[in-house]
């Protein structure tokens, strides 16, 4: 027979679970509408993103504020201990890709302001795998799905070498447009924020594998195979 403090427990973990659902969310609509900005150079989406950011920062603090009660008042252990510490980390890890959205919505302001500059269908190609690596991490928390988390962690290397190549395609245009290569540079630097954003995607696919099966697989722990 489970417990009442067991039960409160799970009801306190549920409850966290959706807070930290409803701000992926957020921020999985912040990182699109970011890309899209840039697209379209639009200025209205870069402004929604900007705005919205406060808001994930409170989410942010709402949650890591109810994991730190949680741990005070329930001293839970075991999964339910893995489960709390991997929240706690994954809501970082969400904040910081807010922030890189907010970055790719200020270039794309700036980009807007200025005559269109040739984008290559590679940074189009790079963020879309970006955001599937966002999803089937977040996915695979909802799910607690290891295998999917593991298959995260394998397309990390394809977005590097997407931006490596973008790199070369930057270094050679800085030859052949010297006049734009402020909005070069800053065009180059979504590749950069883009690259970031599937790092911390990956950091919650650790996370989630962590949750579930309690192994450790950063800096090269852990068997991946």
């Amino acid at each position: 027979m489970v417990r009442a403090p067991r039960i409160r427990l799970q009801r306190k973990n549920e409850i966290l679970k959706n807070k930290l659902v409803s701000l992926a969310t957020m921020v999985e609509e912040s990182v699109k509408l970011a890309v899209k900005a840039i697209r379209e150079r639009d200025s209205k989406l870069s402004a929604s993103v900007i705005d919205g950011d406060k808001d994930i920062d409170r989410i942010e603090i709402e949650i890591e504020e109810d994991c730190l009660e949680i741990l005070a008042l329930h001293q839970p252990v075991a999964m339910d201990l893995r489960f709390i510490t991997g929240v706690y980390q994954i809501i970082n890890q969400l904040e910081r890709i807010g922030d890189l959205a907010v970055n790719i919505a200020e270039t794309a302001l700036l980009l807007a302001s200025e005559t269109p500059l040739n984008i290559p269908s590679d940074y189009y190609f790079m963020a879309e795998k970006t955001q599937n690596m966002l999803k089937n991490a977040l996915d695979a928390f909802v799910n607690m799905d290891d295998a999917l988390a593991t298959r995260v962690l394998a397309d990390d290397d394809e977005v590097d070498m997407m931006k490596h190549k973008l790199h070369s395609n930057f270094e050679e245009r800085l030859v052949t447009e010297l006049e734009r290569r402020h909005a070069l540079t800053h065009l180059f630097l979504v590749s950069r924020h883009l690259e970031r954003i599937s790092d911390h995607s990956t950091n919650i696919a650790e996370d989630v594998i962590y949750m579930v099966t309690g192994e450790i697989v950063r800096h090269g722990h852990g068997n991946l195979e």
